[in-house]
């Protein structure tokens, strides 16, 4: 493509350089030129405005001028502010839902017996409490050494969940809740084919708590202790390497069959964003998301501090009046938990964010909400929370991308795709992540922790119908046993991040 920019909507008060603009350099497409250097995924301004004046980018107000702006100046944080923002609903449309996609198209994939489909066979040593991460991860080193795997081909590996709570904490607040869900949550993810859950004995989170009264799983494929009734730590190891060979057993039955796509949970991350994440990745995603949903399937958006400023555009699309309602009240809630820690729902663009072009929350957040699609908004959960409900959903989290994906997996989701911009490099055991760059330098530059270039959709006028298609075929492949880039850099060792919520007593 030769255009220098690009003007995303009829009425924007800027445009998106598609490469570096040069002071003084005529825009043809524009009929101006630059009066400084901009950088490409920046912006260059329109038309004038004065101090206070909103503006806009997608059609929407991504911030209000703080200085003077003069048509050709770079629009960015020396000059554009956050704007006065109360999170609202537009009012709910006619919310239709996508028409259904018959097709015989499906993945490969691991059924459980609560009916659910794993991507991956992998086995949990699950922790309840930080004390007993240290023999958690023992117990996996021990395993890996002694080849017990060697004669079970169908299981994937061993993970330790570790973490750093567990303790230290009340046993009765939002905090222990969040915890408890997201322990059960990983205990009875598709993608593990049988847990380990090992505790120290004296923690706030107890591990007769977590499995007593409520199976975590329903194919028997649990087992669990302590360190203390064991008898210290060497003692716990051996009898952990014991666990692990009837787990083994018990998982390595399990084979990859035929499975439909509405057995996809996916969740849906950002992160590293830039000026081109809201033309080119999250769009891309957005329209897998809608083929997903289509078929039946499950997708998630997350990261609720990332949809301020956006929220009106799910609102407008949710299933009924109780799942808008519940969505505002979640940014209600964040705004409160911010001003009582002392913290602002403006506190990002991160660094990284703003070098790539992004000025404020709104403007991110408008490219964020992207990734969703044109589906209806079915229901919202809380972190963690077992999803119940197919089509586009929204669970509560932090836009910190590791604590996010932590409550997705928890959840359900089986697969994760994440856009960067930056390069952000991660990955989610037991579930594989696909990385989407947003554009072609990045990805040439870290081809190899990347999936997928969504650069060309500017550099080579690729459509986002395309990409989304093209995206749909790797998901398939991926859920299907294909490795994704960052399961081949091993990734998944410390991206186990609960959401941390509370007083450390």
């Amino acid at each position: 493509m030769t255009a220098q920019t690009l003007i995303l909507q009829t009425g924007d008060s800027v445009a998106i350089a598609l490469s570096d603009l040069k002071a003084g350099s005529m825009i043809d497409d524009l009929g101006l030129a630059p009066n400084s250097d901009i950088p490409r995924g920046h912006k260059i301004a329109l038309a004038p405005h004065g101090v206070g004046d909103n503006l806009r980018r997608y059609g929407q107000v991504i911030g209000q001028a703080t200085a003077p702006i003069a048509p050709g100046d770079h629009v960015h944080s020396h000059n554009l502010g956050m704007a006065d923002h109360v999170a609202k609903t537009d009012g709910q449309q006619a919310v239709k839902p996508l028409a259904p996609i018959q097709s015989d198209r499906h993945f490969l994939g691991y059924h459980r017996s609560d009916g659910k489909v794993g991507t991956r066979n992998y086995i949990g040593v699950l922790t309840s409490v930080n004390c007993s991460g240290s023999v958690a991860r023992f117990i996996a080193q021990a395993a890996t050494e002694t080849g017990l795997l060697d004669g079970f081909p169908n299981v994937d590996g061993i993970v330790p969940i570790v973490h750093g709570t567990g303790c230290g904490m009340s046993a009765a607040d939002e905090g222990y809740a969040t915890l408890f869900r997201t322990l059960a949550g990983y205990a009875q993810n598709p993608n593990f084919g049988g847990i380990l859950l090992v505790g120290l004995g004296c923690e706030v989170m107890q591990v007769a708590d977590l499995v007593g009264g409520r199976p975590i799983r329903s194919d028997g494929a649990l087992r669990y202790m302590t360190i203390q009734s064991e008898g210290g730590t060497a003692a716990t190891v051996e009898r952990g390497l014991q666990e692990l060979r009837g787990i083994a057993e018990v998982a390595n039955q399990a084979q990859r069959a035929p499975a439909p796509l509405s057995a996809l949970t996916i969740g849906m991350q950002c992160g590293g964003s830039d000026g081109y994440s809201g033309i080119t990745a999250n769009p891309a995603l957005g329209i897998a998301s809608d083929l997903i949903v289509r078929h039946g399937g499950t997708t998630i958006l997350s990261e609720t501090p990332e949809i301020y400023g956006a929220e009106h555009l799910l609102t407008a699309r949710a299933e009924t009046p109780d799942v808008a309602d519940k969505l505002l009240t979640r940014i209600a809630w964040w705004e409160d938990y911010c001003a009582r820690n002392g913290g602002e729902m403006d506190n990002n663009p991160s660094p990284g964010n703003k070098r790539g072009g992004l000025t404020t929350i709104l403007e991110k957040s408008l490219g964020a909400v992207a990734k969703s699609g044109s589906a209806p908004l079915r229901a919202v959960y809380e972190f963690g929370e077992v999803i119940d409900t197919n089509g586009f959903v929204f669970m509560d989290s932090p836009g910190f991308d590791p604590c996010s994906v932590t409550g997705q997996i928890a959840s359900g989701a089986n697969l994760i795709v994440f856009t960067t911009g930056r390069g952000s490099v991660s990955g989610y055991q037991p579930v594989p992540c696909v990385k989407l760059a947003t554009n072609s330098e990045m990805y040439r530059r870290m081809q190899g922790d990347m999936d997928l270039n969504c650069g060309d959709i500017v550099s080579d006028g690729v459509s986002l119908e395309d990409k989304g298609q093209e995206l749909l075929d790797i998901l398939i492949n991926t859920a299907s046993g294909a490795q994704t880039q960052s399961e081949k850099l091993g990734y998944g060792g410390v991206e186990f991040v609960p959401w941390t919520i509370g007083a450390v007593m």
